[in-house]
């Protein structure tokens, strides 16, 4: 590279870095109900982490958010967008499980109750603290000022929440992608906050799942007089969203299940994995290879006794 092309490049990587990341603008799902719909690939510096959805529900006397970003700086965005939509004061903020994507903007909404089921708080104790230093090199800057927050309020459910003058009922079907997953059913909107257990358009990740109950709890959700789906990741959509989840979960059984069946050794598995239905589907390249990893030590697992959810996480 000539000597002259250098500091303009690097004044436009220094440019891209430290820019003000744009505004976000909720997508209204129902009346009083909208949704933050990231980014489906992996994160990055050029997403600023904005990988995983987020919402609010504007109710008569005040606003519940779901789920909170990666950074503290994603929190105030959002804290930004509600606050063009409304000025009630925001009662409660739910955290549907211990990821990244979730958890970590929590800080920007000082003032009001955190909550998350048990299950995800001692999740969150155990390793979020990791995970934010691992983001570190790749958001840099972005993550100034954020921290952990461990929720204050534990829930156990499934049940009803009441905040706002608006009531929600908690879904918990046991341990499905993660230990503590729960989904929110806003029926008043017909509105379904799923958190990790459905992704649209993007791969899901299995690292921490039991497999089993995840696809019992899809058939469960599945139920419910659903219109309209807020996932996990990817955009709002409808209850088709659940049976696409359903599929690639089945898809991706289906083929690790019969490599491992006919004794194909790991590495040659991870080679002959593709679901060609699926490729189109965002993270597909950085997760689906990680899926059937797991999918496979799972199976190899429960095949000698053991339980295939000490995969990733440690059995207390």
């Amino acid at each position: 590279m000539p000597h002259s092309l250098l500091p303009a490049l690097l004044l436009t990587v220094f440019s891209m870095l430290s820019a003000p990341a744009a505004a976000l603008e909720p997508v209204r799902v129902a009346a009083g109900v909208y949704a933050f719909v990231g980014d489906t690939g992996p994160v990055s510096s050029a997403n600023r982490g904005n990988t995983g959805n987020s919402g609010f529900i504007v109710g008569p006397s005040g606003v519940i958010v779901i789920d909170t970003g990666i950074s503290h700086r994603h929190g105030v965005r959002m804290l930004e967008a509600i606050r063009r939509v409304t000025d009630r004061p925001i009662e409660l903020v739910i955290l549907t499980r211990a990821v990244q994507d979730a958890v970590f903007g929590a800080s920007a909404f000082d003032g009001a109750t955190l909550a998350a089921h048990r299950e995800t708080v001692d999740l969150m104790r155990a390793r979020c603290q990791q995970c934010l230093d691992q983001l570190l090199p790749v958001l840099g800057a972005e993550l100034d000022g954020t921290r952990l927050i461990i929720p204050q309020r534990v829930l156990d459910g499934p049940g009803i929440i009441e905040a706002g003058g608006t009531s929600l009922q908690l879904l918990h079907y046991g341990w499905t992608s993660t230990p503590g997953d729960i989904a929110l059913w806003h029926a008043e909107s017909e509105v379904l906050f799923t958190g990790g257990l459905v992704s649209a358009g993007r791969v899901p990740e299995i690292r921490d799942c039991d497999f089993d109950r995840w696809r019992a709890a899809l058939g469960e959700l599945g139920k419910l007089p659903v219109v309209h789906v807020v996932p996990g990741h990817g955009p709002v959509s409808g209850k088709q969203s659940i049976d696409a989840t359903l599929s690639y979960l089945d898809a991706l059984d289906r083929r690790v299940r019969t490599l491992y069946e006919s004794n194909t050794s790991l590495l040659d598995a991870l080679e002959q994995t593709d679901v060609s239905g699926f490729r189109n589907w965002g993270s597909y390249d950085s997760l689906h290879r990680r899926n059937a990893l797991h999918r496979y030590l799972q199976l190899e697992i429960e095949d000698l006794g053991g339980d295939p959810r000490s995969v990733a996480y440690p059995l207390q």
